[in-house]
């Protein structure tokens, strides 16, 4: 039921049939994010999603806001490091409304003034919000020592300094660089026909105009580095992180069963012994940053200042086991059931499914059904997911980074397998 067309002026519209629904989802996606940004303007992707709902040529912020609430709908947005979504989810009879409302957002907010100075305000306190979340903030760190000085180091917030000296004539200049119909995706999923979305699309869109701006994008420079910083908080927040594999890398699918029996959900090792075996851990998991030239899977806890060293010294246990034996026939098996799994049940909803093919066109360029994902999971073999491990836990290749209150703990952080 995917189908795709290409609007005269260069906009992708992709969409999904689920004809036994009653909602609509529609995002539209830029491809632009923290990524695309230079250090002078860091966070203004992020700035701009908020402007967005500040209010157009036709409606105030509150207008948008009670139009959405009278109907149920859902609107939101989102920014990432190589992308940026808007998406509203109504009911199908409400698709023209919908459509209305996320052009009118993106095509003729007003960026005025005061709107810009009030959001500054709100985006520092997002900011001072942030920095009082240590288990969310130790990642930034992380990211920031793994690759420094390259903008997917950087976190997509932006700094008080950097917001700071935004202005209108910077913010529209970003806006005009990269909110481009060459750089868009109208995506949707629910119940409306990929004929009446394109109708919907050609009717609100046909007179948007401009070429995105040509940027040069460099991979990222891999640091293994150490990084221990204080801050006062009840716990010590750990990234322990290696180099893993690019988004489009067909080893992705190793590292995503290689992940999952990690820590990637309650049968892992790392939950099983840190947090269920021990109590040292209520949080420990690991995940996967696949970008389009580079990869990275990092380990998190938090736990006591007492227990870092115990924490960290069982981590090196299981990676070093990982290492040396590699996982089973078995493990493999269970570890591509879940993935399965996890990806069919998260795909029940039009919202999601409108996320998946939606990031898919702006960040690949192309469709990938979910046989094919499936597919290409079962293909994977035991020898494919140890050749992976061994290639990726190297100590050469570790990073680490430690938040918390820890001006009086020495941490082991000599790693060896």
């Amino acid at each position: 039921m995917y189908k795709k067309s290409v609007l005269p002026n260069g906009i992708r519209v992709v969409s999904e049939t689920i004809p036994y629904v009653k909602s609509v989802s529609m995002g539209v996606w830029l491809a632009t994010g923290s990524r695309f940004e230079e250090e002078y303007n860091h966070g203004v992707s992020h700035f701009i999603e908020h402007l967005m709902f500040k209010g157009t040529a036709r409606r105030s912020a509150k207008d948008i806001a009670e139009i959405v609430d009278a109907v149920g709908g859902q609107l939101n947005a989102f920014t990432a490091k190589e992308c940026t979504c808007y998406y509203l989810k109504v009911l199908d009879s409400h698709a023209d409304l919908a459509m209305d409302i996320l052009s009118d957002m993106l095509l003729s907010s007003k960026f005025a003034e005061e709107d810009i100075e009030r959001e500054r305000q709100v985006v520092m306190e997002e900011v001072h919000m942030y920095e009082d979340s240590p288990d969310e903030l130790v990642h930034d760190i992380h990211l920031d020592a793994v690759w420094p000085v390259h903008p997917l180091g950087r976190n997509i917030l932006g700094t008080t300094d950097s917001i700071e000296r935004f202005n209108r004539d910077s913010i529209l200049k970003y806006y005009q660089d990269f909110y481009t119909p060459d750089n868009m995706v109208i995506a949707a999923a629910g119940n409306m026909t990929h004929e009446e979305l394109v109708a919907l699309a050609t009717r609100y869109f046909n007179d948007f105009k401009g070429q995105k701006r040509k940027l040069a994008v460099t991979p990222p420079n891999f640091e293994s580095a150490r990084s221990i910083i204080s801050k006062d908080s009840e716990q010590v927040h750990i990234c322990l992180g290696t180099l893993s594999v690019p988004q489009e890398d067909p080893k992705i699918y190793p590292v995503y069963i290689f992940n999952n029996l990690l820590g990637g959900g309650i049968s892992s090792k790392l939950f099983q012994t840190i947090r269920e075996e021990r109590g040292l851990a209520y949080s420990i998991y690991s995940y996967q940053n696949s970008y389009k030239d580079a990869g990275l899977l990092t380990i998190y806890a938090g736990t006591r200042p007492a227990n870092v060293n115990q924490v960290l010294d069982l981590i090196l246990e299981n990676l070093r086991e990982f290492r040396s034996k590699g996982i089973s026939e078995q493990e493999m098996i269970k570890s591509k059931e879940q993935i399965k799994g996890s990806l069919l049940l998260g795909l029940e909803s039009s919202s999601s499914r409108m996320s998946r093919i939606g990031k898919m066109e702006v960040t690949l360029g192309k469709f990938v059904s979910l046989d094919e994902v499936v597919n290409k999971i079962d293909q994977v073999t035991l020898t494919d997911v140890n050749q992976m491990i061994e290639q990726m836990l190297v100590a050469e290749k570790l990073c680490f980074t430690a938040l918390g209150p820890i001006n009086s703990l020495t941490i082991n952080t000599n790693f060896s397998f």
